[in-house]
């Protein structure tokens, strides 16, 4: 899939290879969108990739002195979901975070890849462009900021250059009058593209609209602004015939398509129900109803991200830790880590079920997170801890049952006494992320234990079993 391999240790590094090389190498961080398209051959040319994602200071969130919030290049998803700051000063985009997906690809994914990618659907789009926001690029040449509304050139399409590496996204958090929400409409609840999305932001006194911010997503080539809408609520109160009227407008600026997904009709009229929707939590103080106080993430409590001391380029080999073992691998250095565990290191645990990031076959931990393995490209796994469903049992807390001559997690225990196991194959991956849950939620809810294996499916049962062969794993543990 790519000739060479570049664990980047510093942005200069990376602009200067991007110099170079040009359209020959891409920048690769969560490569939850770019692994697909290279498997696929939806890219053409591409030698080199460089990882950036053991670049210190690039996952960081901030707040400067002018109320600005920072987002690093690497700041990803469940970052978002997880961050006191934006889901108190920028919950438009922390509630779009929560809706990417599901924990193993927010983990993995950024949120400036999110907007890189420029696919009129991603969800991160949308209430960045109502918050203002602007990205940061940087090259050999310099450094210029773009602000989001002029980022975007057609579908797919952005001004980046070739040589130019986004390094930051920035908006200005949120004020005292100010109120927003994201709502998407998609076709299942979790591990779903937009339908269509809409992301609004108020500036408010007392029950009347100073200004408004509505963004519209998945229903033109770029996400816009329903201006006509903005403009009809400036100086109005939030009435249910104001609402009624800002949502009509909203409609009127949908150009969406038809596809397999929904009619161009129904789009259009989804854009008017969740417009609506949007603009009456806002009135009613409801609009974070819904987002969960202390999201499941699939991490450990205390992520220590893990950086490089020195680059490593490959075809090399690839040294790494699985399941408390040293590895090295001379070979599969082009291939995901979802085959190198399964080709090169013969752990044959972890299944392929869709090689896309759909079904959580893959799971395993890196460094601590909950990750799908066939996103990840296998050199990644250079200087890495990863464990694989065969080490799940060393996890286990010493008072744990035992099954002959080796003990069993807690998860794995119930999924025998409860039945939980049908044809098996998707078995590792909920193993995986209800492990991970449990190290990070002692006694869970059913809700949370949906959340959990929101990016697992099982093709054979209800999930009845499987929720609660994890619900006893929670009690075995304690």
């Amino acid at each position: 899939m790519w000739h060479n391999y570049i664990n980047a240790t510093s942005i200069e590094e990376v602009v200067k290879i991007l110099g170079d090389k040009k359209e020959r190498a891409r920048v690769v961080a969560g490569g939850t969108d770019l692994i697909l398209e290279l498997e696929r051959g939806l890219r053409k040319g591409i030698e080199t990739l460089v990882d950036v994602t053991r670049i210190s200071k690039l996952d960081k969130i901030t707040i400067d002195e002018d109320d600005v919030i920072h987002l690093g290049a690497l700041v990803t998803h469940n970052d978002c979901v997880a961050s006191k700051l934006i889901r108190e000063r920028g919950y438009p985009l922390a509630r779009a975070a929560w809706d990417v997906g599901a924990p193993q690809i927010r983990n993995r994914g950024t949120v400036a890849g999110n907007l890189i990618t420029a696919s009129p659907a991603n969800d991160t789009i949308t209430p960045l462009m109502a918050l203002n926001a602007s990205v940061t690029l940087i090259s050999t040449r310099g450094e210029r900021t773009v602000p989001l509304s002029e980022f975007y050139t057609g579908v797919r399409k952005n001004v980046m250059q070739a040589d130019e590496m986004l390094v930051e996204i920035s908006f200005p958090a949120l004020a005292d009058n100010q109120r927003g929400t994201f709502i998407k409409l998609a076709l299942r609840r979790a591990q779903a593209i937009s339908l269509v999305n809409v992301a609004v932001v108020l500036t408010l006194k007392e029950d009347t609209v100073k200004s408004a911010s509505i963004t519209l997503g998945a229903v033109t080539p770029i996400i816009i602004h329903a201006e006509a809408a903005e403009q009809f609520l400036a100086r109005k109160k939030l009435n249910e015939k104001n609402i009624a009227q800002a949502a009509e407008l909203a409609m009127q600026a949908a150009r969406p398509i038809d596809d397999v997904r929904g009619s161009a009709v129904y789009r259009r009229e989804m854009i008017k129900v969740i417009t609506a929707r949007a603009l009456t939590a806002i009135r009613d103080g409801n609009e974070q109803a819904g987002m969960p106080k202390k999201p499941i993430l699939l991490r450990d409590k205390k992520l220590v991200k893990r950086h490089l001391d020195e680059a490593s380029e490959f075809p090399a080999p690839i040294e790494t830790t699985i399941n408390g073992k040293a590895y090295t691998f001379t070979s599969g250095y082009d291939k995901t880590l979802l085959r190198l565990l399964r080709e090169e290191g013969m752990l044959t645990g972890t299944k392929e079920g869709c090689a896309e990031g759909e079904c959580g076959a893959c799971t395993v931990f890196l460094d601590g997170e909950a990750v799908m393995a066939c996103l990840v490209p296998a050199p990644r796994a250079h200087g890495a801890e990863i464990i694989t469903v065969e080490g799940l049992a060393d996890l286990t807390p010493a008072s744990s049952p035992k099954k002959g001559e080796g003990r069993l997690h807690p998860v794995q225990a119930a999924f025998v006494a409860d039945g939980a196991v049908q044809c098996g194959y998707c078995t590792p991956g909920f193993l995986m992320s209800g492990a991970k849950l449990l190290e990070e939620k002692n006694n869970p809810t059913r809700n949370e234990i949906e959340q959990a294996i929101t990016g697992n499916l099982c093709r054979c049962t209800g999930y009845y079993k499987i929720v609660k062969a994890i619900e006893d794993a929670s009690k075995i543990k304690n």
